[in-house]
């Protein structure tokens, strides 16, 4: 595999891109009660990204058997990347209309993360982008992705996992002080929101690398 080995990013554009328009002045009285106005939206996504049901039978507290379920843990998100994986990998096809839902539903994710996030009052979507804007250059399986790239980009990605996790604590609490600093203003600091952004730029692109297997091209060391 002439691409196992991560090689320097080019000048040009990442494939994945990941953007949120900047909003002047917050609402105030959304922002201190986002924890609860995001419980609905929140369920929706659940929903939707939950692993499926699996059906089996149990022995009761009388010691009748009686019909349960059990979560299999695996999530919609883990199930695309499994099959995307194995499509590459023996088929070297990338449906667009498989690719298409993939990224929807990281879109419609995102913008409930940025909501609750404070970075925007506009309440998330299931479907309009609104001002979140997150992409990535659908490929073309037999020219632009190896076919067994798939089996490794999780592991190549590794040291971004590494910084991504300080990254992380970094931006809870930027998101606590900006909380605070949005209920006494209405506005969330313009070095802050391009900090808490950048990181979500950089764990998209990661995301698009290494499981979304959207392209072959290493994600940069970047918030930019």
């Amino acid at each position: 595999m002439s691409n196992s080995v991560p090689q320097a990013v080019s000048q040009q554009a990442y494939p994945a891109t990941f953007s949120v328009d900047y909003q002047e002045k917050l609402s105030r009285v959304t922002t201190l009660f986002r924890s609860i106005l995001i419980i609905p939206i929140a369920i929706i996504l659940g929903i939707v990204a939950s692993g499926p049901q699996s059906v089996l039978i149990v022995i009761n507290d009388q010691g009748e058997f009686a019909p349960g379920t059990t979560n299999t843990g695996t999530g919609i998100l883990w199930s695309l990347f499994a099959a995307t994986l194995f499509m590459i990998l023996f088929r070297k096809r990338y449906p667009k209309w498989w690719f298409d839902f993939n990224v929807g539903l990281h879109r419609f994710a995102v913008r409930v993360v940025v909501y609750f996030g404070f970075l925007t009052d506009k309440y998330p979507s299931t479907e309009d982008e609104q001002n979140v804007h997150l992409d990535v250059t659908y490929p073309n399986a037999q020219t632009d992705l190896s076919r067994g790239m798939p089996l490794v980009k999780w592991f190549l990605a590794i040291p971004h996992y590494f910084i991504l996790a300080f990254l992380w604590v970094a931006v809870f609490g930027v998101t606590v002080v900006a909380w605070i600093v949005v209920i006494i203003t209405g506005r969330y600091p313009r070095g802050l929101f391009d900090f808490v952004v950048g990181v979500l730029r950089w764990s998209w692109r990661v995301q698009a690398y290494a499981f979304v297997l959207a392209t072959d091209k290493y994600p940069p060391f970047s918030l930019n």
